[in-house]
């Protein structure tokens, strides 16, 4: 893991170092997402960068081969079916 140090100024804005925005392809108008831990420390990534650690993390917890948007499709479809047995 990279590290590097900043520095606040007086208006509280941070210069990122060249070397980091370029890694992560960050231009002028690139909207950060900047997390706060538990302990107050900050996390900052890309849109990107946080979408696929979210994806990352979920996909723990979902047995391998189930895809979650067949689940869905099937329980909406049981339950139209149940639905229209009740009419």
């Amino acid at each position: 893991m990279d590290k590097f140090n900043l520095i606040v100024d007086n208006q509280g804005r941070i210069m990122l170092p060249s070397w980091w925005r370029k890694k992560v392809g960050a231009g002028p108008s690139t909207r950060l997402c900047a997390f706060v831990t538990e302990d107050g420390g900050l996390i900052l990534e890309t849109g990107e960068q946080a979408l696929r650690r979210a994806k990352a993390l979920v996909r723990k917890y979902i047995p391998a081969g189930v895809k979650l948007s067949d689940e869905l499709i099937a329980d909406r479809r049981a339950e139209a079916s149940r639905e229209s047995h009740k009419r």
